[in-house]
């Protein structure tokens, strides 16, 4: 009797006991750390070299000067550090969009890895926002003078820059300091509805100055603004539910 309970000590002490394994935390993913340091550098070296360009967009957007395009008279170098930003934009979102999904859908870690499903939403923010880049040009073109246009373009752009600038401390928070599902939610559709707010400001600026530009406003936000975000929830969601059940 005891020969065979040392035996099966030695066992177990041989094999070992399994461990439950850690659940999944974004703090703990070096992945998820290594994109918000990169979006730090971004961001830290576009201040450092254009602070002072960026101020000047954030003035012209409130004020609604009429200038020439900043496509002519900013630098190239100027505008290789504002693409960063509109980079650093998309790879925030992506990171809100991924928190979300590995709450709502823990199943996705199975068969993803947090890089490359990461890297998903990235890629997905990235074509959505090309896509609106096009249909702004193509609308524009077709309604308005060229000049009009490129002060939409630009009055956009700035939004996005300073859009990514204001995800950072969001996304900060969501990773290191557990924000729950709800104020995600609550704080991202906020940020979300004050970008539309500022958008549908600049439009009237620009735009409005008769009931002919009023009714473009409205079919404006509800084919370029409204829809294609929706169009973007429920995409991602589809997806999601795909790459869950059938994979």
């Amino acid at each position: 009797m005891m020969q065979s309970l040392l035996l099966s000590l030695s066992t177990v002490w041989t094999v070992g006991i399994e461990g439950l394994p850690l659940s999944y935390l974004l703090q703990r993913d070096n992945g998820v750390t290594v994109v918000l340091l990169c979006c730090f550098l971004f961001s830290a070296f576009v201040l450092s070299r254009s602070r002072k360009f960026l101020l000047q967009l954030a003035k012209d957007f409130l004020l609604h000067r009429e200038r020439t395009s900043i496509f002519t008279t900013s630098t190239s170098t100027d505008m290789r550090y504002l693409l960063l930003l509109i980079l650093q934009t998309c790879i925030l979102f992506g990171v809100c969009i991924y928190s979300v999904s590995i709450v709502l859908q823990p199943a996705l870690l199975k068969h993803f890895s947090p890089v490359s499903l990461l890297g998903i939403y990235v890629a997905g923010t990235l074509l959505y926002l090309f896509l609106k880049w096009f249909s702004y040009s193509f609308l524009g073109w077709i309604f308005f003078d060229s000049s009009r246009t490129s002060l939409w373009m630009e009055s956009y752009s700035t939004l996005l820059y300073y859009l990514g600038f204001a995800l950072f401390p969001f996304v900060l928070a969501i990773v290191y300091f557990n924000l729950n599902l709800q104020a995600t939610l609550v704080v991202g559709l906020l940020l979300v509805t004050f970008t539309k707010i500022l958008m549908f400001y600049k439009w009237i600026k620009l735009f409005c100055n008769n009931l002919y530009g009023c009714f473009l406003l409205i079919l404006y936000f509800c084919a370029l603004e409204i829809v294609p975000g929706f169009l973007l929830y429920r995409g991602m969601m589809d997806i999601n539910d795909y790459w869950t059940i059938k994979i």
